[in-house]
C-alpha cells in the first residue's frame, strides 16, 4: 500500500491575488526580481514549474525606480527592425525620457520563463509611470520590499 501521493495541481485549484509594488526609491533590479518570483508563483506551496500558479502584480511610480552606479548612462538597451543594420541602441536615460515604464518592464519580462507559458505570465503585469493605476477596483495587497 502506497501511503504516500503525489499532489497534481489543476485550474480549479489555483486562486490569483493581486500585489502592488511601488518602485520609488528602490532598485530596479530588485523590484524586477520581486516582481517575476510573485508572476511565476514560486511563493505558493503549490508551485508548479509548467503551470501559471502566480498572482496578479502592479508596478507603480516605475519611472522613479533608481539604478547605482553609471548605469544611468552606461546601460544600453538594443532592439533590432529587422532588415540588414537594423540594430537601434538606445541608453536607460533616454529610454525613461521617451517611454518611462520600458525598463521596468524589460527587467521583469527577461527574468520570466521563455515561451508560451513566459508570455502567459508576462500577461498577469502591469506598469504604471507614475503612481495612478487602473486596477482599483480589486483592492490589490501592497507588497513590502526590503
Amino acid at each position: 500500500m502506497n501511503l504516500y501521493k503525489t499532489y497534481n495541481v489543476t485550474s480549479k485549484d489555483i486562486e490569483k491575488k493581486w500585489y502592488i509594488i511601488d518602485a520609488e526609491g528602490l532598485a530596479l533590479g530588485r523590484v524586477a526580481a520581486k516582481a517575476a518570483y510573485i508572476l511565476r508563483g514560486k511563493h505558493k506551496a503549490i508551485y508548479t514549474p509548467y503551470l501559471d500558479t502566480g498572482d496578479n502584480v502592479i508596478v507603480i511610480n516605475a519611472e522613479k525606480a533608481l539604478l547605482t552606479g553609471n548605469k544611468v548612462t552606461d546601460k544600453i538597451y538594443h532592439h533590432h527592425s529587422g532588415y540588414p543594420g537594423g540594430l537601434k541602441s538606445v541608453n536607460y536615460e533616454k529610454l525613461v525620457e521617451k517611454k518611462p515604464i520600458m525598463p521596468m518592464e524589460k527587467a521583469i519580462k527577461g527574468m520570466l520563463p521563455k515561451g508560451p507559458l513566459g508570455r502567459k505570465l508576462y500577461k498577469n503585469l502591469r506598469v504604471y509611470a507614475d503612481s495612478n493605476y487602473k486596477e482599483v477596483s480589486v483592492k490589490p495587497e501592497k507588497l513590502e520590499i526590503k
